[in-house]
């Protein structure tokens, strides 16, 4: 540790959220003998009394806390585990007073990759004391201002302290304050508009409670249909214009948070932004819920309201050295619970762009615009992946097919991108830009096509994203279609990526062909537009195919893992001997 607070460092965190704490712990990790400070007007005591509403940290979030972070004991030591997601529609929305009122989508079994449910005030809490044993500085105080310099110039940072002033230095600052957007509202970085975010315009109310009866919405038995825990899942309840989430956010007091987002061309602010408000509208729309609150600790409530939730940032990594994370960055519609992915994606890449920047290397430059602009683009594409829900939401046969087909890239792609750290190459980087925008469009068409189904009020059957009985070859999206678990191809580019890719890119081409054959029958399947569309990922696939048999020819000296080659080469020299070793004389 340090033994005095300095008053330069080539960091300074603005913010010890999840964001922040987790940035700072990778620095100290990556980079030996970096000097970081943290400032925050909190102290580790005091966030447990911050509310936070948990997190649902999905496989992204959980590998980097755990794999990059090292802390995988500590979660599962002190946080829950999370075990997919549930997903239910009323079978009529007058009548949602039980379980069996609904139709579901279950998750059936243990994902292969680990998912985690973490209380956030807690971790925030750990955390900072770990940072802090590590040699990080922290500072009690608020930030009055900062003095963004440009380029590699020291940057000032003006701190509060009680009643004194003092002014810190780095040449590297992070803006992870959350809401306070303190770089963001300096450097008018900024967007809010829902024409900046693919139209969605969301707000949400939540709250958290305690010591509820579980039982209420699912009493653990169910010897035919799963080999997990309904409860431990991300269960999310849907109805027009809006979707409720419940999740449970404690080990020891048997807390759960339920919230809704809601897009307000629907429901309104005013229709829900109060504890009695959000508990009515519960109490109309889905009824199994309002008794799982009601049943739990009413003298600890803990109720909250944003009216407006999404923004995004111009500038995720600025060429000045400053840099946006968490809330500070971007917010979105939580359904697919991106945010812990996206902050996955910045720490690291944040680290990278501070590593090289400090160690002069010649392509640091080139590093952060290729990052600054992956990060940008992701955003987009959560956001993108929330274009026109609000017709849909309710509509439980659309929604599964849309789910089925969002699941498919993410599983397909978004992960083995993460898992090769194929995200951290700049020349990936570019080619992955220059194939997306026609990605999206074709993407945008079937949401399109999705809207006419819904006003047809068409039944395609539903689209179960756990079952690999649906389309051919066994396939469902949550199945790795590369071999990186199986042979722990977790070192950068050793995930072939390619062969997810051409597998994705195949079978959302089936589904979208088995779509328009349910949705509008021959008529549509020969659409020119369709045909085009089809032909478009099939496209893709064979692209794919090509790169990645130019992967596997760059590649075919590279072993699966280091650390298993190594210990198979020293094997060779392996000897049975059969020699029982005689315990030490005791002196």
């Amino acid at each position: 540790m340090h033994s005095t607070q300095l008053s330069e460092y080539d960091v300074i965190v603005l913010g010890t959220g999840f964001a922040g704490n987790c940035q700072v712990r990778h620095l100290l990790l990556k980079i030996p003998d970096i000097r970081v400070a943290l400032i925050d007007p909190h102290l580790e005591e005091d966030l447990e009394a911050d509310f936070k509403p948990g997190e649902s940290m999905i496989e992204i979030g959980t590998l980097f806390v755990c794999k990059e972070l090292g802390l995988y004991d500590y979660v599962v030591e002190n946080h829950l585990p999370r075990v997919g997601s549930n997903f239910h529609w009323p079978k009529d929305p007058s009548q949602t007073e039980i379980a069996d009122d609904y139709h579901h989508i279950w998750c059936n079994r243990q994902p292969e990759l680990d998912s985690t449910q973490i209380n956030s005030a807690r971790f925030e809490q750990d955390l900072l004391h770990m940072n802090k044993e590590m040699g990080a500085d922290f500072f009690k105080g608020r930030v009055v201002d900062v003095d963004l310099t440009p380029s590699d110039a020291l940057k000032t940072v003006k701190v509060q302290l009680g009643n004194e002033n003092i002014q810190l230095k780095a040449k590297h600052i992070i803006d992870s304050a959350g809401w306070k957007f303190i770089v963001g509202h300096k450097t008018d970085n900024l967007l809010f508009e829902p024409e900046n975010l693919d139209g969605v315009n969301v707000g949400s109310a939540w709250i958290n409670i305690k010591h509820v009866n579980r039982d209420i919405f699912h009493n653990g038995y169910d010897p035919h249909g799963a080999t997990c825990s309904h409860y431990y899942a991300t269960n999310h309840w849907f109805g027009y214009g809006h979707w409720v989430w419940m999740i449970p956010t404690d080990k020891y007091t048997q807390e759960i948070s339920i919230g809704v987002i809601h897009h307000r061309e629907v429901i309104s602010t005013s229709d829900i932004n109060t504890q009695e408000k959000f508990y009515a509208f519960l109490e109309a729309n889905h009824t199994n819920l309002y008794k799982l609150l009601s049943s739990g600790d009413s003298d600890n409530v803990d109720f909250h309201y944003l009216p407006s939730i999404t923004h995004t940032s111009k500038v995720m990594f600025s060429p000045d050295n400053w840099y946006v994370l968490g809330d500070a960055a971007c917010c979105f519609d939580i359904f697919y619970s991106s945010a812990t992915t996206m902050i996955s994606f910045s720490i690291e890449s944040i680290t990278e762009i501070i590593r090289a920047k400090l160690a002069g290397e010649p392509d640091a430059e080139e590093k952060r615009s290729a990052y600054n602009d992956f990060c940008i683009a992701y955003a987009h594409q959560v956001n993108h992946q929330m274009k026109h829900r609000v017709q849909q939401l309710g509509h439980a046969s659309v929604m599964s097919w849309r789910i089925y087909l969002e699941y498919m890239w993410l599983f397909g792609l978004t992960l083995p991108m993460y898992v090769g750290k194929w995200f951290l190459d700049p020349k990936y980087i570019r080619a992955y830009l220059k194939k997306t925008p026609s990605l999206q469009r074709v993407i945008s068409e079937v949401y399109e096509d999705f809207n006419k189904l819904v006003d047809r009020g068409a039944n395609i059957g539903l689209m179960d994203i756990y079952r690999a009985d649906q389309l051919f070859g066994d396939y469902t999206p949550i199945k790795p279609q590369d071999d990186y678990l199986e042979n722990a191809k977790f070192e950068p580019k050793h995930c072939n990526v390619f062969a997810s890719l051409k597998q994705t890119y195949f079978y959302t081409a089936i589904w979208y062909i088995l779509l328009l054959w349910k949705g509008f029958g021959l008529s549509g399947v020969l659409a020119l537009r369709h045909l085009y569309n089809f032909f478009s990922l099939l496209k893709g696939a064979l692209d794919s195919a090509v790169r990645e048999r130019a992967y596997l020819q760059e590649t075919k000296h590279m072993p699966t893992n280091s650390e298993v080659a190594e210990m198979r080469q020293e094997f060779k020299n392996y000897r049975y001997q059969p020699q029982f070793q005689p315990r030490s004389k005791i002196v």
